[in-house]
């Protein structure tokens, strides 16, 4: 028997059960608070965690207001962030955060995200490896393994950033290709058949389309805006602030050669010339970083001239279909017109019948029977008479067709 109770509401409620949902609900409450997330260090070995956003803040020593942005539950546009030791990303469903050596990646069990996560161990492990191994084979190596050295020599935070904008990318364009799958046949058929289900259909895929570009144009402002703006590109090199030297110091220090695989534009400087480049390197600080931007750039708005084409392709459907909507009202204002001339003509049957048919004495109305034929007759002349005007007029104002 419990000891203590208290009153509430005119009940009696026992104290040991109130702490109980107290708990309950706290526990509740700390475990919506965390988030999973998967750490991936440079040699590509990931770590599931479930943290809070304090953690996080004191984990990576980022603000508040940069976590927000990476907050699901929040609507927030496509944004590429450099911070002082970390990079913030949010390119739709890749919420990361970049750092140095780490890679902190948001719902790593989500179906679009779980492609990301296998890319990054796969690659990852590839520029440590280099970075590990590069000054041993400097006097061993040959030309070739060079050239092979210098195209992995990329520093962990752009790698990462690179498989970030390549999964957004190649994700925005198949997304644009389902898109297009189904949208051009969708088009040709309402060209051929116009009914209520086409036209919902159409309606459903410009809807869709209208949502879809609107998508890519936010991540190819954001590229476009990082391009424009060196400043904002040289706070992404966070392994030469790692090692003290600045993006644009007049310092000795060497400083990063950088050249994305996948770019084929890329600088690619020898071991033996690496002297002679590291004097123009302040002129050229953030070259690399702005070709790799620009590759994906190229990427991004090739997907969307793609929805662009298509929505021209929507509009000329849509005009197309307005011209065989005003011709098909064009033939039924012709219809109405044709019934009215008809309805006139009857109608002048009709009054010379009624006059006829008046209860009045005339003279010639007795023996007269011959007359019948001539007023039948020129009541049809002019009748005739009085449509074709109806008609000649009407194309000569151009409310019907020849």
């Amino acid at each position: 028997m419990l000891a203590l109770e208290m009153v509430r509401d005119g009940l009696l409620v026992p104290v040991e059960s109130t702490q109980t949902s107290a708990q309950s609900s706290a526990a509740k409450k700390k475990t919506a608070a965390l988030r999973s997330w998967i750490s991936l260090d440079q040699d590509g070995q990931g770590t599931v965690l479930d943290l809070d956003k304090y953690a996080i803040i004191r984990r990576v020593q980022i603000h508040a207001r940069d976590l927000r942005l990476l907050d699901p539950l929040l609507s927030y546009p496509s944004t590429i962030l450099g911070r002082e030791k970390v990079i913030v990303l949010n390119l739709e469903h890749i919420k990361a955060i970049i750092t140095a050596d780490e890679v902190l990646l948001r719902d790593p069990f989500d179906d679009n995200v779980l492609p990301i996560v296998e890319e990054l161990q796969r690659r990852l492990p590839l520029v440590s490896a280099n970075f590990q191994g590069q000054g041993e084979d400097e006097e061993t190596s040959g030309v070739q393994k060079d050239v092979e050295t210098d195209e992995l020599k990329f520093p962990f935070e752009f790698r990462a950033l690179e498989v970030a904008l390549e999964g957004i990318c190649s994700f925005l364009d198949a997304r644009t290709r389902e898109l297009e799958t189904d949208a051009y046949p969708a088009l040709d058929e309402l060209t051929s058949k116009i009914s209520s289900r086409n036209l919902d259909r159409v309606r459903k895929l410009k809807s869709a389309m209208t949502r879809l570009t609107n998508r890519v144009q936010k991540v190819r402002d954001e590229l476009e805006q990082l391009l424009d703006d060196d400043d904002d590109m040289a706070d992404l090199y966070l392994s030469r602030k790692l090692v003290g030297t600045s993006p644009f110091s007049d310092s000795g220090a060497p400083n990063w050669s950088l050249a994305s695989p996948t770019i084929t534009i890329g600088s690619r400087v020898s071991k033996t010339s690496r002297a002679s480049a590291a004097t123009t390197a302040e002129e050229n600080d953030v070259e690399e970083l702005e070709m790799l931007l620009e590759a994906y750039f190229m990427q991004i708005e090739s997907t969307l001239n793609k929805l662009t084409t298509l929505r021209e392709y929507i509009d000329d459907t849509e005009d197309y279909i307005n011209i065989q909507l005003d011709n098909h009202r064009n033939q039924l204002i012709q219809l109405e017109l044709f019934l009215s001339s008809g309805t006139v003509c009857l109608s002048v049957y009709s009054l010379v019948a009624a006059i006829f048919g008046m209860n009045i004495p005339y003279t010639w109305k007795e023996g007269h029977g011959y007359i019948f034929k001539w007023v039948i007759i020129v009541t049809g002349v002019v009748c005739a008479s009085l449509f074709l005007f109806i008609i000649s007029y009407a194309r000569h104002k151009g409310l019907v067709g020849s």
